[in-house]
């Protein structure tokens, strides 16, 4: 099984830019290559920010561009989002306890998804009923693999400006939900907007890069009472990732979205090559 995901695409940032703004062009080319790739995608995961006002025009247009999607898609709200909003450009979406929290399960593979939302918050949120919810799930299918899916990674990164505080109750709370369960293959988030990978209680947590502009990569400490000029949102390349579950294994790929030139193609040119690393193998 092949679960694409998509993070941070903030539609809406600049609605009237012209021709059109600058997310919703990236936004356009990552599902475009997504849709071309030769990877045959069983599902699509957007892991929150997929607006940047949460208003229900700029969610609109985020489904809109998604109607051509033919694989499953599931979402989850990050802080730039609002869960009315989500709710009405994917009204199937479930909701448990007043969040936008569920489980769905395929090929053997448990995947939750989970709500770190808190309106006016920029950091995340994970409070009581969430992580009870979160305990039950993972206490009721103790020898099920699992897949988490959250916006707001549980921990702190080194970029400054972005990070939460280093034991914030909401990380703690997360932490003690999840700790114990070696169920857990892996926890992928947003929010952070760079490619990121560590563990939190032997658990791997990983950050897809976003769909909009990236976060620079500086991890000097900052100030908040003294601008010093550095670089905070970049250009570069929109990325996806792609989770492949096979064989009981979870692995992860990421892709940038940007133009470049094919070097080889697999021809018989290349035939002797394939067939001899094929051959060396035990």
């Amino acid at each position: 099984m092949l679960i694409a995901q998509m993070t941070d695409i903030h539609i809406g940032f600049d609605p009237d830019a012209r021709p059109e703004e600058l997310n919703r062009i990236r936004f356009r080319a990552t599902l475009d290559r997504l849709l071309e790739s030769p990877n045959p995608i069983d599902m699509l995961v957007l892991t929150g920010d997929l607006t940047d006002h949460g208003d229900k025009d700029s969610f609109e247009k985020t489904a809109a561009l998604l109607e051509k999607c033919p694989m499953p898609i599931h979402s989850i709200p990050g802080n730039h989002d609002t869960r009315e909003g989500l709710l009405h450009a994917f009204p199937e979406t479930q909701v448990s306890g007043g969040f936008i929290q569920y489980a769905v399960e395929q090929d053997g593979l448990r995947i939750l998804f989970l709500d770190t939302l808190e309106i006016g918050r920029h950091g995340g949120a994970f409070c009581e009923t969430r992580a009870e919810w979160l305990s039950e799930e993972l206490d009721a299918h103790p020898d099920t693999p699992t897949l988490i899916f959250m916006h707001h990674p549980p921990v702190v990164s080194g970029i400054g400006w972005m990070d939460p505080g280093p034991a914030e109750d909401w990380m703690v709370r997360f932490g003690n939900a999840i700790k114990g369960h070696s169920q857990i293959r892996a926890v992928h988030c947003g929010h952070l907007h760079r490619p990121i990978m560590t563990t939190l209680h032997g658990i791997p947590i990983s950050v897809t890069p976003s769909v909009a502009p990236l976060v620079a990569m500086d991890l000097r400490p900052i100030d908040p009472d003294a601008p010093d000029g550095r670089d905070l949102i970049t250009t570069e390349a929109p990325t996806y990732a792609i989770h492949r579950w096979s064989d009981g294994n979870l692995l992860t790929h990421y892709e940038e979205v940007g133009d470049w030139k094919v070097l080889a193609k697999y021809d018989v040119n290349l035939q002797g090559m394939i067939r001899e690393m094929f051959a060396e193998r035990q």
